[in-house]
């Protein structure tokens, strides 16, 4: 519709702008008070709940909050029903008699149950009576479980749709089963206890279990426990890109793409469920390494570092990722892993306040690579040559076996050590390792010719330095003068 708007002969120019403001405003009153009258039919008031006539009588003793009935093995069963639970049902309209069949105003029968969960059961059993399950994952449970369990997730007054976590914990907190192509079995019963304590507690279900949820819950088969293992493990790399990167490069996944489907997958590190931090305990860390490498792992447990994580709880000594790593582990066998040995040992004993902390020297790192050895190993690293008969630190110190250097194994000790100078220096001693100083700077009281020799250089060579370079300027400033 089209208006069409003049001024009133009478009023002239000036009444007719005032008549047309008067319009505008009318009209946009109108519009405002139409718009508000749709959205009114639009959005009409809740209607105030009220219970069914039946459900009214119910609650006229079910209403009451002290309302228990004790079942046979002697636990307590509340039979108190909240209105405003049956408000938010999706079943608020039916009669209580709809699901309590048999039950009604002038009838209540007598009954009683053995438990908490026989009677959730028959309560549940209920369910089927309108929610039929013929094909899906929902029948296959009621079939295992041989009872019904529709209430753990859906409720019992306050039936409505179960939020995705809760649906899931409401069955797998059965022991739910599933049997593989070459006939092991799997059961999937989940703690909730041990999902709290995991760092995933603020995660959905379906955030790792991709393609699950209330909606929808796919039946998949797998030939054996292990290949549900390894395919688990691939959906950690939906949120932990780098780290699977980097598990790419590590010798676990080299052994794995060469067919051997016992090489360890995220999950038999860190769990599935109960999934802890690597870094939080070193001792879970260090045993979880055991599981394959039982024998290293006793070595290790009675060395000097071992013994302190064992014994003591010492959370500074290193473990097994500290040295191979945690995703990306290299092959111990190569050279390239031998010849970094110094700066692995180094992170610890090169820490002054760590090594502070312990009475140790911090220049192990320093005094080795300044000596022979050392510096041969960068030489050979620069260059990129492979190099294996210079001496690193564990073929002194031993690779797992890491003993004292001083104490009831320094004997032993040194008896290896002798056995390791003697690959490359055939005719050495019993006192050959006793000419070098370790790592430990010369002083008077220890190696004191050492410690001499040390300070004469550093008062010789700086002496016959300047000398030199005087020399040189007197030369210079005699050949100008004498020009």
């Amino acid at each position: 519709m089209i208006y069409k708007i003049s001024p009133t002969p009478s009023l002239g120019k000036r009444g007719g702008i005032c008549k047309n403001a008067l319009f505008f405003v009318l009209l946009l009153l109108l519009s405002v008070f139409s718009a508000g009258t749709a959205h009114a039919a639009n959005n009409p008031a809740p209607a105030e709940y009220r219970p069914t006539e039946e459900a009214q009588i119910c609650l006229g003793c079910h209403g009451d909050k002290g309302m228990v009935a004790t079942l046979k093995n002697g636990e307590k069963l509340s039979l108190y029903v909240d209105d405003r639970i049956l408000r938010d049902s999706v079943h608020g309209s039916f009669n209580c008699s709809t699901c309590h069949a048999g039950f009604s105003a002038d009838k209540h029968p007598q009954r009683t149950f053995q438990s908490r969960g026989s009677y959730k059961a028959a309560a549940s059993a209920v369910c089927i009576g309108c929610h039929t399950f013929k094909k899906g994952i929902h029948n296959i449970m009621l079939k295992g479980l041989k009872q019904a369990v529709c209430v753990d997730c859906h409720g019992a007054h306050s039936v409505k749709k179960a939020s995705d976590s809760d649906s899931c914990r409401g069955c797998h907190t059965y022991s739910l089963s599933i049997t593989f192509g070459n006939g092991e079995t799997a059961h999937f019963r989940i703690d909730p206890e041990e999902i709290q304590e995991s760092v995933h507690s603020k995660l959905r279900c379906y955030d790792c279990h991709f393609g699950f949820s209330q909606e929808e819950h796919p039946i998949r088969s797998f030939k054996s426990k292990r290949d549900l293992t390894i395919i688990a493990s691939e959906g950690c790399r939906r949120c932990h890109f780098d780290k699977y990167t980097k598990t790419l490069e590590g010798i676990h996944y080299d052994i794995l793409s060469r067919g051997n489907l016992s090489a360890p997958v995220c999950v038999d590190c860190h769990g599935s469920h109960s999934i802890s931090s690597g870094r939080r305990e070193k001792v879970l860390s260090a045993r979880r390494c055991q599981r394959c490498h039982e024998d290293i792992y006793g070595v290790y447990a009675k060395s000097v570092h071992g013994s302190a994580l064992l014994s003591e709880h010492n959370q500074d000594v290193p473990v097994c990722a500290d040295c191979h790593k945690a995703h990306d582990l290299a092959d111990p066998h190569t050279v390239d892993f031998r010849n970094k040995t110094p700066e692995m040992c180094g992170n610890c004993h090169a820490n002054e306040e760590l090594m502070t902390k312990y009475g140790l020297s911090t220049s192990v790192l320093e005094s080795y690579l300044e000596d022979f050895h050392g510096v041969t190993v960068t030489f050979y690293k620069r260059q990129k040559e492979a190099v294996r008969h210079i001496a690193v630190c564990t073929d002194c110190h031993g690779i797992h076996d890491i003993t004292k250097v001083k104490g009831p194994n320094a004997t032993v000790l040194k008896s290896n050590l002798l056995t390791r100078c003697r690959k490359c220096h055939p005719g050495a001693s019993e006192n050959f390792p006793d000419t070098w100083i370790s790592h430990y700077d010369p002083t008077f009281k220890r190696a004191p010719l050492v410690y001499a020799v040390t300070l004469i250089y550093k008062v010789f060579i700086p002496f016959m330095i300047i000398g030199l370079v005087l020399q040189i300027l007197l030369h210079i400033w005699r050949y100008a003068v004498n020009r």
